[in-house]
């Protein structure tokens, strides 16, 4: 009995009703929040701009009366001119009893006691808690007075005295532009929050020599805000209960209720579907005041359950086609795989060379390929090429490329002669516009003499017999299949006993790591590099482990092929 209730109690909790009323309850405090937050922001907004207009507007005051009644350069002159005799220690003592005798005289000139008067008068007819005259020292980062009507003796600044402040407020005061109000809050440590507003004062060549300021303390500020927010919270808590009872309410009718509906309607589907009954029209149209997206909801459910039937049979045949097509896709890739001569050593009667080569699809099947056979018994064609595109489409552009290249081959063609009529056949009948980069060598065993002929393929990467890997900046012919009647050139290398070969498809530099770094051209020629002597199967193995190293854990992108020859001559 216990824990049938417990299971009620829970399900009670976790209900669409107690889930809307709990929505409903936390976006009206979320509403009255965000409102209470603009209401604050606005309240200070308002009130700080009030203070900041009555600081400056006094401070604007004060300088022109203090412009037209007194002279302000000559008090302003005579205090720095003291100020800047001092050397640093004695600029230390500022506010000491020491320091202000050696201002003493300046207080005694008839021009400060006028300024001191204005200022105190001034001063008493506003809402300001200070309203002085002083001047920024932005190399120090100081503010140093000039008058200070201030009647406290432990708050008050006498002539020469100064503080520090921070850089920033010094920079925007001396580099006004004239252009609005003149002011920086900010918070020190004697007054809290504090705002200040000032003017400049100029002589007679426009320099600034002092600022009239006015600073008014933010605590009204900070006790209005309190008082707003407490009144305005207690506003939000009352709305807030009557529009959550009122809106609970209203959705209990419009959505609670129908989806327990649906809710149940379902349950009857799924029950009559376990039994393998084919009882339909479980969804009945909802009656009575529901929301349009609730009556929608239903018929949905309705058109779901009939076309549940249709989706199973349609479901049962997609498995068998994407079975088929698997297994379709699988079979394209062993026939791939066999056009390509993949025995090794592919001619273990002849020792005057050695080959190796393989071929790793992005995809199922791909659309690089290499190929290599003896032309006759004293001439061995070598190539490697790259489709554009990957997949099927690449495969079957692959391997009618390759049928025409050998054929070309075994007509007795040079290299240069076989890109050509190549080239002319497929553009003949390429309306998809796809290519094919092609590097072409037919090598003559007996002399070791190698021509070649690259059409837009990767460059060739030579070793002689004692030397490094070095990659052959062949001259490139344009790629097979992209225009018609193109011509390509030729070219010759020697190949003594002991010279290496190594080729390759664009997959190989452009392997890329999960930053999408590339393995580039730098590190192919560093790692052939590393173990120059390893046989033409070991570089091959030695280049995947280094991509394999580089990539981690980041899917390849592209067909990888490689192809490698050694040329050992004749006994």
């Amino acid at each position: 009995m216990t824990d049938k209730k417990t299971i009620e109690t829970k399900r009670s909790r976790n209900s669409i009703r107690s889930r809307v009323l709990k929505a409903t309850v936390l976006s009206s405090l979320a509403l009255g929040l965000m409102t209470l937050l603009v209401g604050s922001w606005l309240y200070a907004l308002s009130l700080a701009n009030r203070y900041i207009s009555e600081s400056f507007t006094l401070a604007g005051s004060t300088a022109a009366v203090l412009r037209s009644n007194v002279n302000v350069n000559y008090l302003v002159t005579q205090t720095m001119d003291i100020y800047k005799s001092l050397d640093d220690d004695q600029l230390q003592q500022t506010g000491s009893e020491e320091y202000r005798k050696r201002f003493e005289r300046i207080t005694h000139l008839l021009e400060y006691e006028r300024i001191y008067a204005s200022l105190s008068e001034l001063k008493e007819a506003s809402e300001a808690n200070d309203l002085y005259l002083a001047l920024f020292d932005e190399e120090n980062d100081r503010l140093i007075y000039f008058c200070d009507p201030d009647p406290k003796p432990e708050t008050a600044f006498y002539p020469g005295e100064w503080e520090y402040v921070e850089n920033k407020e010094a920079v925007k005061f001396l580099h006004w532009d004239g252009q609005g109000r003149l002011y920086d809050i900010s918070k020190t440590e004697r007054y809290g929050w504090m705002c200040t507003s000032g003017v400049p004062i100029y002589n007679a060549k426009g320099e600034i020599i002092c600022f009239v300021l006015a600073d008014i303390l933010l605590t009204s500020l900070l006790q209005g805000m309190i008082n707003f927010l407490v009144q305005f919270s207690l506003t939000v808590l009352l709305v807030t209960a009557v529009i959550s009872f009122i809106m609970s309410k209203r959705m209990e009718k419009l959505i609670v209720d129908p989806i327990n509906s649906i809710a149940s309607a379902a349950e009857s589907y799924v029950y009559d579907k376990r039994r393998g009954s084919d009882a339909r029209n479980h969804f009945p149209a909802l009656k009575g005041k529901i929301s349009d997206e609730m009556r929608n909801l239903n018929d949905t459910m309705a058109e779901m359950e009939n076309g549940l039937s249709i989706y199973e049979e349609n479901l049962t045949r997609i498995t068998a086609e994407n079975e088929r097509i698997s297994t379709e896709l699988d079979l394209a890739t062993r026939i791939q795989s066999d056009m390509l001569p993949n025995k090794f050593p592919p001619f273990p009667e002849r020792k005057e060379f050695d080959i190796y080569a393989s071929m790793d699809p992005a995809k199922k099947v791909g659309g690089d390929f290499y190929n290599y056979f003896l032309i006759d018994d004293d001439h061995l064609c070598l190539m490697i090429a790259d489709v554009s595109g990957k997949g099927i489409p690449a495969a079957l552009f692959m391997m009618a490329s390759m049928i025409i290249l050998s054929n070309s081959v075994n007509q007795g063609l040079s290299p240069s002669e076989v890109l050509k009529v190549t080239n002319d056949i497929i553009t003949q009948s390429n309306k998809e516009k796809m290519f094919v980069t092609v590097w072409l060598g037919i090598l003559e065993i007996s002399s070791g003499k190698l021509k070649a002929a690259n059409a837009g393929h990767e460059y060739p990467i030579i070793k002689e017999a004692n030397g490094e890997f070095k990659m052959l900046k062949d001259k490139h012919g344009f790629v097979i299949g992209g225009m018609e009647g193109m011509e390509y050139s030729e070219y010759e290398l020697q190949l003594n006993k002991g010279s290496k070969l190594f080729l390759y498809t664009d997959g190989l530099p452009e392997a890329s790591d999960s930053l999408n770094n590339m393995f580039d051209d730098e590190r192919i020629l560093e790692t052939l590099n590393k173990d120059k002597d390893s046989s033409v199967e070991e570089m091959i193995v030695n280049m995947k482990k280094a991509v394999e190293d580089f990539v981690g854990e980041a899917e390849q992108f592209d067909d990888l092929t490689m192809l490698t020859f050694e040329y050992k001559g004749l006994s």
